[in-house]
């Protein structure tokens, strides 16, 4: 019986110098820990270091209440190649490299980052009190604390400047690979051993030639840009009462008085919105549509968020090749680069909200003449159909035939229309011609939706301001210049001696002759369909294009809501 007691005693003695050898070595970064002697400041850094990294281990990458590290896995890695030596100050005096990094942090926006996501006020807080309290200047705790986060706000900023801030969505386009570690840690010690921390956070940009207008047109706007908070008005709306309050109240932020206590009566609040659209150049009805509400949304804060979303979108891409086309959604045009030279620009016509088109990477990979139109399944289901089921004679009208898996063609007047609700066992093909939908050429190119580029027999609407008109193809104006670029491009691709199978001129005499051909394109020219809401020349003068999918809009209520 004693013996049992005795192992026992033995037994909890035991557990209890685990448990205290445990909390010796990890716990939260909270308790005041005061050295007295400089120079034995950083050996209890690096202790306090490795207990609070082992405390946040087991507590959701947390190193106390407050403090939440976003790359921890990163942090803990670095630390642990380093023996959690501290990095960013040398007995109880911030180094230089502390005061480069803050100082990027402060100045955040300039790269469409927000401070708020790299410890900015608790480092802030932290500076301040080390510089004017000698007790806290003495805090082992206070400079542990502020190493952490300083390593963690350098590889977040590594990571977002690197590959952007937006995951892989229905709206984005590619996904570069996650960077190995080494990349993050072989940069931090750079900028340990001496590196410029602006230069080391330069180099980690995409190289691309609109990003980096961008970027330069984003200085000069963040210093002159109005940080006041304005209200968003949603549209479209449900609650007509609701909408009409919100556009008064953001009509009155704007400076729109009302004249009366009755600004909510029909005809004071169409004065209201008379008056706003003659001082900002839209068309004066007052009714508070679509070009109102986006002129009211649009402030510099949401500009911002624009660019910040853009600038990410940018950070999606694969490397760029030295030939490619660039076709811009909201911009409504396309163009054609050549080693950072635009060689060609056309306007086009896109999908609208709600049949939208696709972003894409891909190339052009063969081109038609004269081609024929399948018309697609959703076009059928929605807008084809319910006309057949009034008159089947809709097809032979509009040039359409109707035709089976064997290519025979179907009498339409033999369907029993009524039965089909959700589509129909045959294809409605438009033959080739003038008056075909997809005009006299259309571009190729490997996709899961079947869009393509093409020519339009509605040509007059390249004239419209807003050209989100299409089913999801993308129409191209000047279509003649770019299947002439294809075709050089394909002839100064051939081999030495070997003639090419077209040339200019032949498209030239197909289109004249109206042959159907359909041409496979030698050297495949790279395509991206993308969404970019905003754009900078040369000087840096940023242009800003309607969201008209409401994409940027929705990933800035997703990523940057509250900032």
């Amino acid at each position: 019986m004693r013996c049992q007691i005795k192992f026992f005693k033995c037994i909890f003695f035991f557990t209890v110098i685990i448990c205290f050898a445990s909390c010796k070595t990890k716990r939260a970064a909270t308790e005041i820990i005061i050295v007295d002697d400089p120079q034995q400041m950083d050996a209890k850094i690096a202790e306090n270091i490795k207990a609070a990294l082992l405390f946040a281990q087991d507590n959701s990458g947390k190193i106390n209440d407050t403090i939440a590290l976003s790359q921890f896995d990163m942090v803990n890695k670095f630390y642990e190649k380093n023996d959690f030596q501290n990095i960013w100050s040398k007995e109880e005096i911030g180094l230089p490299l502390a005061d480069s990094l803050f100082q990027f942090i402060n100045n955040a926006a300039a790269a469409g980052l927000y401070r708020a996501d790299y410890h900015f006020s608790d480092l802030d807080s932290l500076r301040y009190k080390i510089a004017n309290d000698s007790l806290v200047r003495r805090d082992a705790n206070a400079w542990t604390k502020a190493d952490i986060m300083y390593t963690d706000a350098f590889m977040r900023i590594c990571k977002d400047l690197k590959e952007g801030r937006l995951l892989p969505d229905s709206v984005s386009i590619t996904r570069k690979s996650n960077y190995v570690d080494s990349f993050f840690i072989k940069n931090l010690l750079s900028a340990k051993n001496g590196g410029n921390i602006t230069n080391i956070f330069s180099a980690m940009e995409p190289d691309i030639i609109d990003y980096q207008h961008l970027r330069s047109g984003l200085k000069e706007f963040v210093l002159n840009m109005d940080s006041t908070r304005y209200l968003y008005i949603n549209y479209p709306y449900k609650d007509t009462a609701a909408f009409m309050k919100s556009v008064i109240r953001r009509l009155q932020q704007a400076g729109f008085k009302s004249e009366s206590d009755q600004s909510s009566d029909s005809s004071e609040f169409k004065r209201l919105v008379k008056k706003y659209q003659q001082e900002n150049g839209l068309v004066v009805d007052g009714k508070p549509g679509q070009q109102v509400i986006n002129k009211l949304n649009l402030n510099d804060r949401e500009k911002f968020r624009r660019i910040a979303v853009t600038l990410d979108r940018y950070k999606l891409l694969p490397t760029l090749p030295e030939n490619y086309i660039w076709a811009n959604i909201p911009e409504y045009y396309l163009k054609v680069m050549d080693n950072d030279s635009v060689v060609l620009r056309s306007k086009i016509i896109v999908g609208k909200p709600l049949t939208r088109t696709p972003l894409i990477v891909s190339a052009i990979s063969d081109m038609v003449t004269y081609p024929k139109w399948t018309i697609p399944q959703s076009i059928i289901r929605k807008d084809i159909l319910p006309q057949l089921k009034v008159n089947p004679g809709y097809l032979a009208r509009k040039g359409f035939s109707l035709v089976d898996s064997k290519g025979e063609t179907v009498d339409p007047y033999s369907v029993n229309w009524s039965k089909y609700k959700k589509g129909i066992p045959w294809n409605v093909v438009q033959g080739s011609g003038d008056d075909n939908a997809l005009g006299i050429f259309k571009f190729n190119f490997n996709n899961p939706y079947s869009v393509y580029l093409h020519d339009t027999n509605q040509r007059y609407l390249f004239s419209n301001k807003d050209r989100a008109l299409s089913h999801g193809c993308v129409r191209v104006q000047n279509w003649q210049a770019l299947s002439y670029f294809i075709a050089r491009r394909d002839s100064l691709a051939m081999p030495e001696g070997k003639s090419p199978s077209y040339n200019e001129d032949s498209l030239k005499t197909w289109i004249a002759n109206k042959d159907r051909k359909r041409i496979m394109v030698k050297k495949p020219l790279s395509l991206f369909i993308v969404y970019f809401t905003c754009i900078a020349d040369d000087l840096g003068q940023i242009t800003f294009y309607n969201d008209i999918y409401n994409d940027d809009q929705n990933l800035a209520r997703k990523y940057f809501s509250g900032k």
